[in-house]
């Protein structure tokens, strides 16, 4: 007797997008850490976070949204998720070792996106991930860029 097919479930298109920052992971890992600080480098994120009622609320170009981080941990996850009404979107993110440096990694989710609007994301991403670079490499040896 022949087993039916298992039914294959469709998923979303994803980019990740890296970037290398010659900081230790320590440090790095520690800026990231502090929901505060994404203003600083996530301009695609928010443009003001603030600790409302227990939680983070941010405020973006779309309105406020809802941001829940992955509690910190010694592996360099950095995951996210942001709310805006009924649209949740989840966001992975690693800071990884690198010899004396480490790397960053972001996970763009296509989900109901046009091809034009899933490409502007990743280039959102991408400047903000050379952003983050920017910052943190400019300001290592002059102490923490408020971490």
């Amino acid at each position: 007797m022949k087993k039916p097919a298992k039914k294959v479930t469709k998923l979303d298109e994803t980019r990740t997008v890296s970037v290398a920052i010659s900081c230790p992971v320590e440090k790095v890992y520690k800026f990231l850490s502090a929901p505060a600080n994404f203003p600083q480098w996530a301009s695609g994120l928010c443009t003001e976070i603030n600790k409302k009622n227990g939680g983070w609320v941010a405020k973006t170009t779309q309105g406020p949204a809802k941001i829940e981080f992955t509690k910190k941990n010694t592996f360099g996850i950095l995951d996210h998720t942001v709310t805006m009404g009924r649209n949740k979107v989840y966001v992975p993110m690693r800071v990884l070792p690198n010899n004396k440096g480490c790397e960053v990694t972001l996970t763009i989710y296509r989900n109901k996106m046009s091809d034009s609007r899933f490409k502007e994301d990743i280039g959102w991403v991408e400047r903000d991930l050379d952003a983050l670079k920017n910052l943190l490499e400019q300001t290592a040896g002059k102490g923490d860029a408020n971490a």
